[in-house]
């Protein structure tokens, strides 16, 4: 059997998959009532919150939609280090949101010193920040940045994008002081891609009260009355609710120290590989992620004739993202992949260079 190592949609076990088969029943009821308020529990432990967690028929981009227009009215800062934070500036600016844009370059990490100093003179609602950058490999030092938010601009919500990490790394939301923290599906918990996930704290809530122009779909509001009542206002995605019920109770089976640990090997695994065959990793060496590895293509291999190499085993890998494409490529490393899965892939890639080097 193949497999799919790129940052998303990942492979999905055939058990999580068969859940979804389940038959359906009416989203008013008791039965997917009790369904809902486990997976709502459940989904606590995994972003390490006592608060709420909103699940939502959506892609991770809806709930950047859902940040921008619950929790300000206005002034927003987006750290932009990648294609993903772009794209929740870009998101912040078409909701009509006055959005300042702290930049570094793609290979640099967004560092609590670049935060402090554009905080200081200014009042943000919100700041916008990315955890795992999927188009780089990079991630953001968000305990460090929350601290200093705190310490600089205390009443500045603190909003993270953990779409590519949320159960491969460790992001704990209640004691780094982090006020939203949102991801999907279809990445680290290896479900199919469409329920979206946003732990919102007591204090967001508290600023959504006073806050217009919310919209409907993802109004914070509508979306807590429903849940107090293990609902949503809108029909859920079902299937997706039973695969998401079980693959929980396999995630916590694994356990998540354990889940972290098999996480960060293959990190390593690939990482080290990249760098013993001449190639370079994007990301700085402190700042990679977990999850996938954006490696800098100096050997100038056409990515695109390695990954026809790959599909022929069953395999692939994803091209780079954007203005990286063809300069470097990505390597996902999440979800239900474990140590000897990557030796294969890396079996495949050695053959490959092999081939291309002779």
């Amino acid at each position: 059997m193949g497999h799919l190592f790129i940052p998303g949609p990942v492979d999905v076990h055939e058990s999580v998959l068969a859940a979804q088969t389940r038959a359906m029943m009416p989203h008013r009821s008791a039965e997917f009532e009790e369904i809902f308020q486990r997976v709502g529990n459940q989904a606590q432990k995994l972003f390490f919150t006592d608060h709420r967690v909103f699940i939502t028929a959506s892609s991770g981009t809806g709930l950047h939609e859902a940040t921008v227009r619950n929790l300000a009215n206005k002034n927003v800062l987006c750290c932009v280090n990648g294609a993903f934070s772009k794209r929740w500036q870009q998101v912040a600016e078409s909701n009509g949101k006055q959005t300042d844009v702290l930049e570094t370059e793609w290979q640099q990490p967004i560092t609590p010193e670049l935060v402090a100093k554009a905080l200081k003179g200014k009042s943000y609602e919100i700041i916008l920040v990315v955890h795992n950058e999927t188009s780089t490999g990079l991630v953001n030092p968000i305990r460090e940045i929350a601290q200093t938010v705190h310490d600089v601009s205390p009443d500045t919500l603190i909003c993270v994008d953990a779409v590519s990490s949320l159960s491969g790394d460790r992001i704990e939301m209640d004691a780094w002081g982090l006020d939203l923290v949102m991801t999907s599906s279809q990445k680290a918990l290896a479900l199919p891609p469409g329920l979206g996930f946003a732990a919102v704290n007591d204090r967001a809530m508290a600023r959504a009260e006073n806050v217009e122009n919310r919209g409907w779909y993802f109004d914070f509001l509508r979306l807590e009355k429903h849940r107090l009542k293990d609902s949503t206002p809108a029909t859920p995605a079902l299937s997706l609710i039973y695969a998401l019920d079980f693959q929980l109770q396999r995630i916590f089976e694994e356990g998540l120290e354990a889940r972290f640990s098999r996480h960060a090997a293959m990190a390593e695994r690939v990482q080290g590989w990249a760098l013993q065959n001449g190639l370079d990793l994007f990301a700085p060496e402190g700042y990679r992620s977990k999850t996938v590895t954006t490696i800098d293509n100096r050997l100038g291999l056409s990515v695109k004739d390695l990954n026809a190499f790959l599909i022929k085993r069953g395999m692939r890998i994803a091209n780079g993202y954007g203005p990286l494409k063809e300069k470097t490529f990505r390597i996902g490393h999440m979800g239900e992949l474990g140590l000897e899965d990557v030796e294969e892939l890396l079996g495949a890639l050695d053959e490959f260079l092999k081939q291309t080097t002779n």
